[in-house]
């Protein structure tokens, strides 16, 4: 499940559209990545994305809040370690992998046919 690059499925066909939302979204998430750094929760934020509900973090933008097509969700490794998604051999493998979350947004991207993390930069300011 850990890659330190995306996934080759992700270009074809999702990266469209995750895109296309992200750029609506990629502010409130880079500001919610800082919060969650800058109160000690985590250094390791993660936003799962899905078109449905999923349960997985809790609800930061919801599909019928903003007009896009996934809804983001807020949550952290430690979630992620808890539900087994990460497990305890793979926690040094998914920090190392983490990329910087000033310039990056890793999302977990939930779907019938794709799971998995994927890095997007933030646009530029």
């Amino acid at each position: 499940m850990m890659r330190d690059d995306n996934d080759p499925e992700l270009n074809g066909k999702y990266l469209g559209t995750i895109t296309k939302d992200f750029v609506k979204v990629a502010e409130t998430l880079k500001e919610a990545s800082y919060q969650v750094r800058s109160r000690k929760f985590s250094e390791f934020p993660i936003f799962p994305v899905c078109k449905t509900d999923q349960p997985i973090g809790q609800l930061l933008i919801g599909n019928t809040d903003v007009k896009v097509d996934w809804n983001y969700y807020i949550t952290y490794l430690d979630e992620f370690i808890q539900r087994k998604l990460v497990d305890q051999e793979a926690i040094e493998n998914f920090q190392e992998a983490y990329k910087n979350p000033d310039e990056y947004c890793c999302l977990f991207v939930v779907d019938q046919d794709f799971t998995n993390f994927v890095y997007i930069p933030y646009p530029n300011e």
